[in-house]
């Protein structure tokens, strides 16, 4: 009689146990793709760091924030999210696998959640309130205990959230716009830290200001992304995008179509391609085009992903060709593109590669750096954004190089293990 074979588990036992496609490394799919978002990161920040209302100054910044409006904006925190969400079952895995148990592992997390929370309070405070770090951390926190629930569970409260989150935003948001006298102006900073002229005046205000954002953007923001990041994360859909491809090429093109095609009227106005509406319809582009942020996030995953696959899949194809003399290299183990393993470097130091965007641009922008965020062109502050990115690049490339983690990567790890006693470290790859 044949064997009939088991179909494979993917509720919360199957996150306990190692997936035994996994390599003894790094996973390709999720470092790339938080090395090539943080790029995306770089553009919004750099936006977020102007402070006037003359931005668009020709073609050439029209362009740029229509291109911006649709794929970048509203995106990337959701990816990210998504990604966090994914690696909290990874973490999970290892504890298990290094002779703990769940105790251990949520121990371990939310040790790991609270110490994110203090990185991200001085990140706020010192550098950007718009931090993602403490949010994340906040989430570790409250909710790791999901890591135990059915999918089903996890899946109807990340739409819980999800729909809890759109209601809130869509009558606050329309509330504030009919609410809003005719003619009034209004201020062109994103917040009132941003025009102090002082550092300890604007550290103040940043502290007010990431109390009041860390909270809100984990609950109307990460939270939905995050959990559908841990539900993926059981099927190890990031590592085995083969055999996920099908999904795969279906939430690319789906989410980055809902992202474009619901982006895509908000960006035509922030470009001034076309003329800015009253204001309760310019908050409805604005809300309809945040809220495609949560397919456009899990089409980036997405795509990504796939590239993963091509790129790992063309390096062992490359290494076992015949006049290389390698024989049945397999896509895990082929050496990658210098590009390539230099962005996924960054990934791999996404927090430290982070923190140091916040820094380089609170020198250049900031009134009390060099003050260019009162100036500054949309396409002069891009620039900025991709060549402090492309630093993060080159420094993390060498930081690989050395076999150096980035300096907040080892702090946090620690910090998060200090006082744990398993059989072998839970991170030693990663």
């Amino acid at each position: 009689m044949r064997k009939q074979r088991r179909p494979p588990e993917t509720g919360p036992a199957a996150a306990l146990r190692p997936s035994p496609a996994l390599r003894p490394g790094r996973s390709l799919a999720p470092d790339l793709s938080r090395g090539f978002m943080l790029l995306f990161i770089a553009l919004v920040n750099a936006q977020f760091f102007l402070t006037h209302s003359d931005t668009v100054r020709g073609l050439a910044d029209q362009v740029l924030l229509l291109v911006q409006g649709t794929l970048v904006n509203g995106r990337a925190i959701p990816l990210f999210s998504l990604l966090f969400g994914y690696g909290t079952v990874w973490i999970m895995r290892r504890v298990i696998d290094s002779g703990g148990g769940w105790v251990h592992a949520r121990v371990v997390l939310r040790r790991r959640g609270f110490w994110m929370l203090v990185i991200g309070l001085l990140h706020g405070v010192l550098l950007l309130p718009v931090d993602i770090i403490g949010a994340y951390g906040l989430g570790l926190l409250l909710f790791v205990g999901f890591l135990r629930v059915r999918d089903s569970v996890m899946l109807w409260s990340a739409a819980a959230f999800a729909l809890t989150s759109a209601a809130l935003t869509t009558a606050l948001s329309l509330v504030d716009a009919s609410s809003s006298a005719p003619g009034a102006e209004e201020s062109a900073a994103a917040v009132p830290s941003l025009v102090e002229t002082g550092f300890l005046a604007a550290s103040s205000e940043r502290f007010t200001e990431w109390t009041l954002y860390t909270p809100v953007t984990l609950l109307f923001v990460v939270m939905p992304p995050m959990l559908l990041g841990m539900w993926a994360g059981r099927r190890g859909i990031l590592e085995r995008p083969r055999e996920h491809r099908t999904l795969l090429v279906r939430v690319a093109v789906i989410g980055l179509g809902i992202a474009v095609l619901a982006g895509l009227p908000d960006a035509l106005v922030t470009a001034q391609f076309l003329p800015e509406p009253g204001q309760v319809a310019l908050m409805s582009l604005w809300i309809v085009h945040d809220l495609a942020g949560w397919a456009g996030g899990p089409g980036w995953a997405a795509l990504l992903a796939l590239l993963a696959m091509h790129l790992t899949e063309r390096a062992a194809r490359r290494a076992s060709a015949p006049d290389t003399g390698g024989v049945g290299i397999s896509p895990e183990t082929a050496p990658l593109g210098p590009v390539t393993t230099a962005i996924a470097a960054v990934g791999e130091r996404s927090m430290s590669c982070y923190l140091a965007q916040a820094l380089v641009f609170t020198l250049v922008f900031a009134p009390y750096g060099l003050g260019l965020g009162a100036t500054m062109s949309a396409s002069a502050a891009a620039l900025v954004a991709v060549l402090t990115w492309l630093l993060t690049v080159v420094l993390a490339d060498v930081s690989r190089r050395f076999g150096l983690r980035g300096p907040a990567e080892a702090v946090l790890r620690k910090l998060t293990y200090a006082r744990t006693r398993l059989r072998s470290s839970p991170d030693r790859k990663g």
